[in-house]
């Protein structure tokens, strides 16, 4: 249940509005402060950008055609740390849709907020380089074949480095699913 948030009074309202102007005229106004854009969504339920991607915190995960354990489970997924994007919110419950674009509900504590992607070589490659550095210049470390989960470190414009059956190393982002193409994070 949720409680209605109480309507300030009208004191508290000059307060704080006095101090915001004496914030700025003194010159912490300018302080830098992350602020999401208007447009950008959110989950109701957590705050994080919508959609965003995650992956499964356990080796088995059901996938239900709707946000409660009444309604059916749609197929069960059998691989823990699975990429899967989250699209929405509603209470406990994430709707979620994976690399093939089929899309269900999961319980929220099933799923993991550590990065993971899963290979998908892209130009018509059988296998992606795990290079020893970013850029793709490095030695190759390891070829990784398609469906292979990299536990991610840290991702740039182009490359994340990541690990996967005792390498680490960079991939190419292009050839990840579980990270936009416009996204960083270390």
């Amino acid at each position: 249940m949720r409680l209605a948030q109480p309507i300030p009074s009208l004191k508290r309202t000059f307060w704080a509005c006095g101090l915001a102007v004496a914030l700025v005229l003194t010159g912490f106004g300018e302080l830098e402060i992350p602020v999401r854009a208007e447009n950008e969504p959110v989950g109701i339920e957590t705050g994080l950008p919508l959609p965003r991607f995650v992956s499964l915190k356990a080796n088995k995960v059901n996938v239900r055609v709707g946000p409660s354990r009444s309604h059916p489970v749609r197929w069960v997924y059998q691989r823990k740390g699975l990429p899967i994007e989250v699209l929405a919110e509603f209470e406990n419950w994430r709707r979620v849709r994976d690399m093939d674009g089929d899309v269900g509900w999961i319980y929220h504590t099933l799923l993991d907020g550590r990065r993971h992607g899963l290979v998908k070589p892209s130009n018509g490659e059988e296998t992606a380089n795990l290079l020893d550095g970013p850029g793709g210049t490095g030695e190759t470390i390891a070829a990784a074949e398609p469906g292979v989960v990299v536990a991610l470190e840290a991702c740039g414009a182009d490359w994340c480095q990541a690990q996967a059956g005792g390498y680490t190393g960079w991939i190419a982002k292009r050839d990840l699913w579980g990270v936009y193409s416009e996204e960083r994070f270390e």
